[in-house]
């Protein structure tokens, strides 16, 4: 009989790799649940692309990297970054060789991720998979970066119904597809059953007065590649537009740490009464910011996923969108980066509670909390540690939701 070191020694490591905020944040609760239950060992692959963001997403969930690479940057270039991964990931699994390799979402991580894996025909686990916007300029460069990975990977665990459809629309077949959900609901739901410390004494008296309903909060958050520039310049003028004509209305920005994002968001809104620019916010004091706010304007996925969790509408600061599950379920209107579109549809969700009402969703189309545990047993029958997958994730229907 083996003693409990011995079993520890031959138990399975799977690879979670995270190079960003978000997917830390959604590989965190896979990783909770594969320690939980004990059939394989959770390995947190920290690449580096936002070391800083990763280390401080982990650690709300008590968790911390057990490997951490580090890049050296010198051009900021995506192929610089997408080599430095590959060379670092490569020198981690001559070290301890993976049993899987989970990647999450569409990154430069998730492309490295899952090419260093498939080079040496180790399984390429797809958290997130299936999404798809059809459109390779928008996001970019990340709709290429996910549609490779679908090519990688042996297991793909989409977070919808749509998304799973996406993928068998391009071949991919049933046997290898499950509808997890998506873990990020996981994630916010164990941050939000827990007491937030906002150490921003002006944001902290932000949220409280938003909470009592004396202000009116919207957050905002831009960070995608392809806004840059004017289109950005756009939305921010909106953002002033809105902010001038009610006096109501506070916005809290964080800033992505792109210093030509942050550039940009200080020029334009720096100054202006009312608006609290942040750097990142630890994804708790997000969450509590999310939940406070009347309206959210975004072109973040992780936004659009987390808000139908507080019923708060968001407006997609982009032309498409790969989670058309918002939009359809009315939780979500894109909204593009035109500066009268933006201001005139902002406008009347910010009058109009009814209007706001309207798209309250019942429901979150994009998951019920389980989805670590469905990766979890879906990653054992992988390496054949359970007989069957899990049942899938199947969200609302229409009349469910008016029953509740």
């Amino acid at each position: 009989m083996r003693n409990a070191q011995n079993e520890t020694d031959v138990m399975p490591e799977i690879w979670l790799v995270a190079g960003t905020r978000p997917e830390a944040v959604k590989l965190a609760p896979v990783a909770r649940a594969l320690a939980s239950e004990g059939r394989m060992r959770p390995v947190i692959v920290a690449t580096g692309q936002h070391p800083e963001m990763v280390g401080q997403a982990l650690a709300t969930f008590g968790l911390t990297a057990d490997e951490n690479l580090t890049l050296t940057r010198r051009t900021g270039s995506q192929p610089e970054l997408l080599s430095g991964l590959l060379t670092g990931l490569e020198e981690v699994a001559d070290r301890r060789p993976p049993a899987a390799v989970v990647v999450q979402g569409d990154t430069t991580t998730t492309l490295a991720g899952a090419l260093a894996a498939f080079w040496r025909r180790v399984p390429v686990v797809h958290l997130e998979a299936g999404l798809r916007s059809f459109d390779l300029g928008a996001p970019f460069p990340e709709e290429l970066n996910r549609k490779l990975v679908s090519q990688a990977a042996t297991l793909h665990l989409a977070p919808t119904p749509d998304a799973a459809a996406n993928l068998r629309a391009e071949g991919v077949p049933d046997e290898n597809v499950l509808v997890a959900g998506n873990t990020v609901v996981d994630a916010i739901l164990t941050v939000t059953d827990k007491s937030t410390t906002v150490h921003n004494p002006e944001l902290a008296t932000l949220l409280e007065n938003a909470t009592r309903g004396a202000v009116k909060l919207m957050l905002v958050t831009l960070h995608r590649r392809e806004s840059w520039g004017e289109p950005m310049r756009r939305v921010l003028r909106a953002v002033n537009d809105l902010m001038a004509a009610d006096p109501e209305l506070r916005v809290v920005l964080p800033a992505h740490p792109n210093p030509e994002v942050r550039s940009l968001v200080r020029e334009e809104l720096a100054g202006t009464p009312g608006a609290l620019i942040t750097g990142p916010l630890p994804y708790p004091e997000l969450a509590a910011t999310l939940a406070a706010s009347t309206l959210v304007l975004s072109d973040s996925g992780g936004i659009q996923e987390e808000a139908p969790t507080f019923g708060v509408p968001v407006l997609v600061l982009r032309d498409v969108t790969e989670r058309m599950e918002a939009v359809n379920a009315g939780c979500a209107l894109l909204v593009g980066t035109d500066r009268d579109k933006i201001v005139s549809t902002a406008k009347e969700l910010l009058n109009d509670p009814a209007a706001r009402t309207r798209m309250m969703s019942s429901g979150n189309p994009f998951g019920d909390g389980a989805a670590a545990e469905r990766t979890e047993q879906a990653l054992a029958r992988l390496l054949g540690l359970a007989p069957d997958l899990p049942a899938p994730f199947r969200p609302a229907t229409a009349n469910e939701l008016a029953e509740v």
